[in-house]
Order: structure tokens, then sequence, then C-alpha cells
């Protein structure tokens, strides 16, 4: 089981950690709002009474032992960047996730030690873009991945002699059989590079091609079962 630390109770960390399975995931939250510590509690959450400015305190919930991924989800840049330094210092290998408020701060964040950073406003932007240009994806991606919590990233090589040897991505539909969605591929005799589906023109599937995939962990042991079947259909 892998332990996160959730800095900041808003929306967006209640959206994020809610969709995560907590058979897989101990989940601790701390906010020094005592209101939205006590509406995490009410929603189920495990939650920490600590100065965030304490590295004592910092090292009692875990940082520098057994956390291995950070959320900095304050509402603040300023208390995002601190908690972000100080939590770096004190893990080198620790995952740091921060949310950033303002387009400059996320230099600052990434020169703090963060390893990934999300801007709201850029999400919203892409998802309208996607609205408008590619309804369809939209559609799928809110039919299949809101609401679902058992959510799963995964990789699924095309062996030879499979039923998707020379088919075309758009003749997939992993969204109607599988609830399932499509990422992205790996043409590894290309390179390494993940192509989005989104980026690319519809293409011929190639033995060794890595297909990335969302979705329930049920509904993607039985797409790798089917791929593996040189008899199925498309």
């Amino acid at each position: 089981m892998k332990n996160i630390a959730v800095f900041g109770y808003n929306r967006l960390s209640f959206e994020a950690i809610s969709r995560l399975d907590k058979e897989l995931y101990q989940i601790t939250v701390i906010d020094h709002d005592p209101i939205k510590a006590a509406l995490a509690r009410e929603n189920g959450f495990e939650t920490a009474n600590i100065d965030f400015r304490s590295d004592d305190d910092l090292k009692l919930i875990g940082i520098g032992a057994h956390i291995d991924t950070l959320f900095c989800f304050f509402d603040t840049d300023s208390e995002n960047v601190f908690l972000t330094l100080s939590a770096r210092a004190l893990d080198r290998e620790l995952n740091i996730v921060a949310i950033v408020d303002s387009p400059e701060s996320a230099e600052k964040l990434i020169a703090a030690g963060a390893n990934k950073i999300i801007d709201p406003y850029e999400i919203c932007g892409r998802k309208i873009h996607d609205m408008l240009k590619r309804p369809d994806i939209n559609d799928i991606f809110d039919h299949t991945v809101f609401g679902r919590h058992d959510l799963h990233l995964a990789e699924v090589t095309i062996p030879e002699n499979s039923y998707l040897e020379n088919a075309h991505v758009t003749q997939l539909h992993l969204s109607s059989q599988y609830n399932l969605i499509l990422i992205g591929i790996v043409n590894k005799q290309v390179s390494e590079q993940l192509h989005f589906v989104v980026e690319e023109f519809d293409r011929r599937l190639s033995v060794g091609d890595i297909l990335v995939i969302l979705g329930p962990s049920r509904e993607i042991r039985a797409f790798k079962k089917d791929v593996e079947n040189e008899f199925c259909k498309i």
C-alpha cells in the first residue's frame, strides 16, 4: 500500500483523492484550517494536525520515511513552494505533485523540487478545446472516467498472431466493448515516445506496439486476454 500526504483540502484535492482506491493508498489530509480538516474527516479521510513549516512535524507524518507521494494543494502558491522546498530537502526520492495558481509560480515550484505541476486553468482550457475539436473523445472520457474509483493505467503490448495486428486504431471500440480509454501508443520500432491518440490520425497497429489504456482493472484484464487471442473479431 502506498502512502499519500495531501496538504490543502479543497475541491480539487477532494476530487483527486476521492478517485483513488482506498485499498491501494493510505491517504492523510493536512490543512491548517480546522473547518476544512473537519470536513476531510467527515468525508472519511484520515487527518493530521501539524505545522507544515516545521521539518519535525513533516517528519512526524512520514515525510522522509514512509510517505511515497506528496500533494501540495494549498490555495496559495507561496505555501506550496515552501512546502515543496521543505519536503524535497527531507526526501530526494519523494514524488511531489503541486497545484499552481499563477503561471509565473510554475517555474518556482519546479525549481523547488516538484515532479509534476497541475494548472487547473490549463486543464480547463484543454477540456474546452477538446469539447470543440473532439466532442467524441470528451464524451467517452466523461462517461468512462468520472464517477469511477477503480481506475488504472496499463500497458498492453500487441503480440504476434493477435487479432489486433494490422487493425486500425478506429476499429478498437474500447469504450463500448470494455469501458476503457486509449490514451496513446508507443511504436518501439520508431522510438520510446508515447503518441497520444488525440494528436495523430488513424494508424495501423503492428506487432510490438504498446497500447496505453485507462480504465477499471477488470476491464483491463479482459482486454489483455482478448489481445492475446488471434481468433477474436473486431
